[in-house]
């Protein structure tokens, strides 16, 4: 625990302006950010006697060890800098709110030529028209049948339209009146996106005017006895009904407005909001956070307000966003808010009437949700302690193993041989922190060999990063054994970086990009992608953070091999064990025997979901790279020749036998492309063994070596 003492700036040497604040802990790593309108004020507030302080605060200072500031000129523009440094640096301190699903909205995509209705979630696109948030996307599909009986907007995907275009038919909704079929050319693309622009202006609120007009033309069908179409306008009307009944009006006088409540206890606060668009619930979202700062509700809606319109622009961001409790000061938070909208934003509590009334709707939604979330969460906490207790009984550890890091090799009969780490913290996993090694020092297959060099070379830059902050002397480094282990290098990820060299005189880990087929795992190049926040600057570096049990999937050669990087290394306060998927058995270092826990157990079944974890983040790997080189083509060879200009020179050649028969001088003519990359592209065409000639499957026919040329470029596997 450190003394904030000893890290407390000098009298004078803070500003008395304002500005905002980091507080870093002993590893560089960002741990809080705040703003204030006065540096020295609240500054000076987190350096007096700690039995003042509120235990939340105090754990912050004492697990810091350094304090900086930056200086603004107003306190708008510090809202906008702690915003940014709270997405940018992840503070453990700090309250983030997070979604506790993904919600879906009504889109409707105005910037295609025949715009699609269809439900989204994630991130908005530009030029896309968005309705809600929905508690559930059955919600949007039932709306949005109801309205196609009115508003027959295309709802197809993109190939659904293509393939109805090409044949000359359309789909069952046009069939059924459903769909105004723009893909056979029933309606222009100027008519389907009035019909698209009609729809989002209903959507809008604006319904008054087009139902008196649905109902004008349906007497003026009656009176001129076209009772069918009468007919029809009526049921028209009739589903727009229904369909505005699944939105009632909650706010009279049409307004637009967001609320927000908050329901919090000495832990953790839920936020629920309503939104309310011409005076209906248009859509609806929750969070729920730890409160891991002393904040009051004040401040956790001055957070809320931050996550809920820290991205947004324009109409996103209401007229009117009714609070709990106004932050003080309101003024930098009001004129934030009508900066993004573009206008004046009102910031107010509601005291009396339909705003009040709805407002205690979602306060009482927001007590629910925090009581579901703590009851579900009490099963969660008990469930993990549990497991991470018997783990540490039945491997002999002081403590329970807060972080786990698993390594898995994977490879396709010996090629593409690759591993994985992944990271689990108090039971959860830590997807951010997972990593992706391809082996170097040697070909072929022999998995403990391989897990190895993964093992050393994950804890060759541990160290090196404690010899960089210091804390790791270099008498330790020559006592372990390896010479040179520790020291630094060019970071992977860095122009022209080869990194370390291990034992085998390989590089250590250069930058193998994102994992593409598995996205939702983040920036997981080898050394690449955010380990633990603690550059210079505070943002995520690589492998900074030791486990406290490293898990091989493996028997007892893969948990020996192990064992021997780390000594060799000289780290020895990390547990290392290996689970054997045959009879899932645990195994322990130097032991003939191994654990048998309960196939009931609770840590059993931990290990098995971080083993299974790493089994998955190396297959998917291991697959992408060899999909990667099944589709290489003689240009992918190529040193220096990016996609545009392969594109650009087999646009201009038309094939690659064309390419390979052209001069040097002739592919200078190709734009983009000057002599010493043509060069270079002749001179490794030549050396290049000809494709042999593609073959129709299904007919025999041997295809032309342009048209093979051609798929070439769009990714196909012939070299």
């Amino acid at each position: 625990m450190a003394d904030p003492s000893s890290y407390r700036p000098k009298p004078g040497q803070i500003p008395d302006s304002p500005g905002v604040y980091k507080f870093r802990d002993e590893h560089g790593r960002v741990i809080y950010v705040g703003k204030a309108k006065s540096l020295r004020q609240r500054l000076s507030s987190y350096f007096q006697d700690l039995a003042n302080l509120h235990p939340r605060t105090r754990t912050m200072v004492t697990t810091a060890a350094a304090v900086e500031w930056t200086v603004v000129s107003t306190e708008v523009e510090a809202l906008q800098l702690e915003y940014s440094w709270i997405k940018e640096f992840d503070p453990r301190f700090n309250v983030k709110y997070r979604d506790d699903k993904s919600y879906p909205s009504l889109a409707v995509t105005l910037n295609e030529e025949f715009p699609r209705v269809q439900v989204m979630r994630g991130a908005k696109k530009k030029g896309v028209r968005y309705f809600g948030p929905y508690a559930h996307a059955w919600a949007i599909r039932e709306t949005v049948d109801l309205m196609l009986r009115v508003f027959p907007v295309r709802t197809c995907s993109a190939g659904v339209f293509k393939r109805s275009a090409q044949i000359g038919r359309p789909c069952l909704l046009g069939y059924i009146g459903k769909c105004s079929a723009p893909c056979v050319g029933r309606v222009t693309a100027e008519e389907h996106r009035q019909l698209a622009e009609e729809f989002c202006d209903f959507m809008a609120g604006r319904t008054g005017t087009y139902l008196r007009r649905l109902e004008e033309r349906m007497q003026e069908a009656a009176e001129e006895m076209e009772y069918e179409k009468a007919a029809r306008l009526r049921d028209d009307i009739g589903a727009l009904k229904r369909a505005m009944e699944k939105n009632a009006v909650v706010l009279a006088d049409a307004t637009d407005a967001d609320l927000i409540a908050v329901a919090e206890d000495e832990l953790e606060a839920a936020v629920q909001i309503f939104h309310v668009r011409g005076g209906r619930v248009r859509g609806q979202r929750g969070w729920v956070t730890d409160k891991v700062e002393a904040v009051d509700t004040a401040g956790l809606v001055e957070h809320a307000l931050q996550q809920l319109y820290g991205e947004e622009r324009g109409d996103a961001v209401p007229k009117e966003v009714l609070v709990p409790a106004v932050p003080e000061p309101a003024e930098p938070v009001t004129q934030w808010l009508a900066e993004r909208r573009g206008s004046r934003v009102d910031l107010r509590i509601p005291q009396r009437g339909d705003k009040k009334d709805l407002m205690e709707t979602v306060q009482r939604n927001a007590q629910q949700a925090l009581a579901l979330h703590k009851t579900k969460r009490a099963s969660d906490l008990t469930t993990r302690s549990r497991a991470l207790e018997e783990i540490a009984e039945a491997l002999g550890l002081d403590s329970a193993p807060l972080r786990v890091e698993c390594f898995d090799i994977s490879h396709l009969q010996g090629d593409d041989v690759v591993a994985s780490m992944v990271v689990f913290e108090d039971g959860l996993p830590r997807k951010s922190e997972y990593r992706r090694f391809q082996i170097k020092s040697f070909a072929g297959q022999d998995d403990v060999r391989s897990m190895h060099e993964v093992v050393s070379r994950r804890f060759r830059r541990y160290l090196q990063e404690k010899q960089k902050t210091g804390e790791w002397q270099e008498e330790a480094a020559g006592a372990s054994g390896v010479p040179g282990a520790v020291e630094a290098s060019e970071p992977a990820g860095a122009p022209g970086a080869t990194g370390s060299t291990g034992t085998a005189g390989q590089p250590m880990d250069g930058p193998d990009g994102p994992d593409g087929p598995d996205g939702p795992d983040g920036p997981d190049g080898p050394d690449q992608g955010p380990s633990g926040p603690i550059d210079e600057e505070g943002r995520p570096k690589r492998f900074a953070y030791p486990p406290q049990l490293v898990v091989v999937d493996g028997g007892k050669p893969q948990v020996a091999a192990a064992k021997r990087a780390l000594d060799e290394l000289g780290v020895d306060d990390v547990a290392v064990c290996g689970l054997a998927k045959r009879l899932e058995e645990v195994w322990l270092p130097d032991e003939e025997d191994p654990v048998v826990l309960p196939r009931s157990s609770e840590g059993l079944y931990l290990l098995q979901r971080v083993r299974d974890e790493a089994h998955r983040f190396a297959i998917t790997y291991q697959r992408s790279k060899r999909a990667k080189s099944l589709k290489a083509g003689p240009l992918d060879t190529v040193p220096g020749l990016g996609d545009s200009r392969k594109q650009a020179l087999l646009k201009h050649f038309g094939s690659v036998k064309r390419l390979r028969a052209a001069t040097v001088e002739q592919i200078c003519e190709v734009p983009g492309v000057g002599r010493k990359t043509a060069e270079t592209v002749a001179a490794a065409l030549a050396g290049a063994a000809p494709a042999a000639p593609a073959v129709n499957t299904a007919t025999g026919e041997i295809i032309e070596d342009e048209a093979a040329g051609a798929a070439s470029s769009n990714g196909g596997t012939r070299p």
